[in-house]
C-alpha cells in the first residue's frame, strides 16, 4: 500500500503528512486537516501559557491551562487519525452499488463522520475559554501567536461545523429528506448552530486584540 495513504498525524513527519493529504485520495482529508489545526491552537495554547508568569493561585490557573492544553494537543492528532479512517468508510459507501445496502451503508458512513466531526468540534469549543485568558492575562509579548491560535482554533470550529453539516445533508442520498435527517438526528443539527455561534466568538476575541498584535494597523 503507498505510504501515502497510511501516513497518519502520530506516526508520520510534518512532509509525509501533508504529502499523503494533498493527494486525492479523500483520507486524510478536510476532516483530518481540521483535526491538525485543532492541534496547532492547543500547541499555541501551550507554549504562551508556558511562557506566562504568574504566582500563588494564578500559576496553578496557568498551570492547568497549560496541562488542558498539552492533553488537547494528543486528543486532537488522534481524532485526525480517526476521522481519516472514518473517511475512507464514507468513500467506500458511496461507491457500492445502488439499492438497500448502499443506502444502509450510506447513512452509517455520514451518520459516523458527523459525529467524529462534532467530537472533534465539542473539543475546540471547549478550548476557546482558555485562550480567550491567555488574550487577556497571557505574556504580551507573545500576542501575535495568540492570534494564530485564534486562526487556527477557527479553522477547527469551521472545519468541525462545515463537515458535521455536509455529513448530514449528504444522509439525502439514503433518501432522507432534511426535515427527517433533523429530526432523526436532532444531537448532530444542534451542534452545527452552536459551532456557528463558536465561530462569532472567535471572531469577537480575535478583534479585541488585533489592536495589539498588528498595531501598525491603527496608524
Amino acid at each position: 500500500m503507498d505510504e501515502r495513504q497510511t501516513a497518519t498525524t502520530r506516526s508520520s513527519t510534518v512532509e509525509a503528512w501533508t504529502d499523503a493529504l494533498a493527494q486525492s485520495t479523500g483520507s486524510p482529508g478536510g476532516g483530518a486537516g481540521t483535526g491538525v489545526m485543532l492541534a496547532v491552537a492547543a500547541s499555541l495554547t501551550s507554549m504562551v501559557a508556558g511562557y506566562t508568569e504568574a504566582d500563588g493561585p494564578r500559576r496553578a490557573e496557568v498551570d492547568g491551562l497549560r496541562e488542558r492544553a498539552q492533553s488537547l494537543r494528543g486528543t486532537a492528532l488522534r481524532l485526525a487519525d480517526e476521522d481519516a479512517a472514518a473517511s475512507r468508510a464514507f468513500g467506500a459507501a458511496f461507491r457500492m452499488k445502488p439499492g438497500p445496502q448502499r443506502d444502509e451503508a450510506i447513512h452509517r458512513a455520514c451518520v459516523d463522520a458527523a459525529k467524529a466531526s462534532a467530537v472533534l468540534g465539542a473539543h475546540a469549543v471547549g478550548a476557546i475559554d482558555d485562550l480567550a485568558w491567555l488574550a487577556a492575562n497571557g505574556n504580551r509579548a507573545l500576542i501575535a501567536d495568540v492570534v494564530v491560535a485564534f486562526g487556527a482554533l477557527r479553522a477547527a470550529v469551521a472545519g468541525a461545523r462545515t463537515n458535521v453539516s455536509f455529513d448530514l445533508a449528504s444522509l439525502r442520498s439514503a433518501r432522507k429528506s432534511l426535515e427527517e435527517v433533523r429530526d432523526l438526528h436532532p444531537d448532530l443539527w444542534e451542534s452545527v448552530e452552536q459551532l456557528e455561534r463558536a465561530i462569532a466568538r472567535i471572531d469577537s476575541l480575535t478583534a479585541d486584540v488585533d489592536g495589539r498584535a498588528a498595531p501598525t494597523g491603527t496608524v
